[in-house]
């Protein structure tokens, strides 16, 4: 019988969320996406060294103070690394601005338009690439203008309803709910301690944006991220696309039980659903009035800012040496 992953893979588009080929050849998805923490842990493995090298050297070429070498290695080390993933998917890789822009509309944009022009260098189109972005007000507009200049976003740290719909209105390519950071918030502030996957709170946001999408045919897709179990993943069998660890991608590839479809454009289209719209204010009034989402998005950003910093550090020392 075919293994949960390959049933899986008839519903969904599969992604693997890590910056580690390996795990990529073994697994074969479609896409694979990155982030400054997934690359932090790549780089620390000895199989990866030469790619630092590289970089370091692209660095030292290219910027004439240390900081300027240090931006210009950081830039190079994460397209290298999606370069080397681009020979592994056939589809596309997701390369993330660095979260210290989150409210930076201009400086994601031109972040964003750096990463394009050095995979287009290595001989990489546009047209393979997700340029990933935080979902604030400020990304969301960054990526509505880089939408109309033909570069394709995803949209990360994306925790509510608001955030999804603001997302669809610019037009943006794809969006990556967290349904795993939903869950842990939910685990942490309120009583209920365990969740059955159908009433499992992220679960729950990314079904009802699915549904939202497709009932009024909006071109952006989803893709669920971040999980915690495999009961998550396949109650949104069915979801456009789920970037999935190697842990679960592993679990999935060992078991037998059977995969049922659970999202579907033909179901989306029966629910009775009211279509909103959302400018600025109310964008940020229903995200304010949203706890989780509020704590989320921006411990996330604190989060890959963290890893961003670590990164940059450890390229320093070598670029020192």
């Amino acid at each position: 019988m075919a293994s949960s992953l390959e049933q899986l893979k008839k519903f969904t588009t599969v992604v693997a969320d890590t910056g580690d080929f390996e795990s990529i050849s073994k697994y074969k998805p479609t896409d694979a996406t990155t982030n400054p923490s997934l690359l932090l842990a790549a780089s620390k493995m000895p199989q990866y060294k030469h790619l630092i090298e590289k970089a370091v050297q692209y660095g030292k070429a290219n910027g004439s103070t240390l900081e300027e070498q240090v931006t210009e290695a950081m830039d190079k080390i994460f397209v290298l690394f999606g370069v080397e993933i681009l020979k592994l998917v056939p589809g596309r890789v997701s390369t993330e601005v660095d979260a210290r822009l989150s409210f930076d509309v201009e400086g994601s944009i031109e972040k964003a338009k750096k990463f394009i022009k050095l995979y287009e260098e290595a001989g990489i189109s546009k047209e393979r690439i997700l340029i990933k972005l935080s979902t604030t007000w400020e990304g969301v507009e960054a990526a509505r203008k880089l939408e109309q200049e033909g570069i394709h976003c995803n949209m990360t740290l994306l925790f509510s309803f608001a955030q999804a719909v603001a997302c669809a209105e610019a037009n943006v390519t794809l969006i990556s709910p967290f349904v795993g950071r939903i869950l842990d918030w939910y685990v942490k502030n309120t009583d209920q301690k365990e969740f059955q996957p159908a009433d499992d709170p992220g679960v729950k946001s990314v079904t009802a944006i699915y549904n939202y999408y497709k009932k009024f045919d909006y071109k952006t897709v989803v893709m669920g991220a971040s999980f915690r179990n495999t009961g998550q993943i396949t109650e949104l069998a069915g979801c456009d696309l789920l970037t999935i660890s190697p842990s679960l991608l592993e679990k999935l590839s060992n078991s037998t039980e059977t995969i049922s479809q659970k999202l579907s454009v033909e179901e989306a289209k029966k629910l009775d659903i009211e279509k909103v719209s959302l400018d600025e204010k109310k964008f940020r009034w229903l995200l304010n009035e949203d706890a989780m989402a509020t704590e989320k998005l921006a411990e996330g950003i604190r989060k890959f800012a963290v890893d961003a910093v670590k990164l940059e550090d450890m390229i320093k020392s070598e670029l020192q040496k």
